[in-house]
Order: structure tokens, then sequence, then C-alpha cells
């Protein structure tokens, strides 16, 4: 599981203000992960990038092109492409 503190790292927040928002986001990172690739949360790689991409893009978030993205990374895990 994605810590907060290992968020906030990965997008170079050093403020607590939004906290509560990256919370529910590595919940839904997680949930996305999961879904997508049919694992267990422990894909690091996949759900900094979902955080990372559902806080950047908060307001504009294209669900079908992340999970197009989530697809061809965990597909690849999976296969054992990578």
């Amino acid at each position: 599981m994605v810590t907060l503190q290992e968020v906030k790292q990965y997008l170079r927040i050093d403020f607590e203000d939004d906290d509560p928002l990256l919370l529910s986001l590595i919940f839904t990172a997680k949930q996305l992960v999961m879904d997508v690739g049919r694992m267990d949360e422990t894909q690091l790689a996949a759900m900094l990038y979902t955080v990372s991409y559902l806080y950047e893009n908060r307001n504009t978030a294209d669900f079908s092109k992340l999970t197009l993205t989530l697809r061809a990374m965990l597909f690849a895990q999976r296969e054992g492409v990578m």
C-alpha cells in the first residue's frame, strides 16, 4: 500500500492542506489498480501514477484515458513483460 508520505514525496508536496484529498486519491488509486490489473495493492508504480494523474487533473480527469494507461502498465506486469 502506498502511504500518504510516499505520495507527497513523489508529488513533491510539502504542505498538509491537500492531505484529505490525497488520502481519497490513494483509496481511488488502490481500487483502480486492483480492478484494472486484477492484482493486489502492491503495484507501487501504478498506484503512484494513478494518484499523480488524479491529483494533477483533479478537475478534468479522463478516467477512460487513465484506465487505458493502467491496463498497459499492469497487463505488461501480469504477463511478465516487465
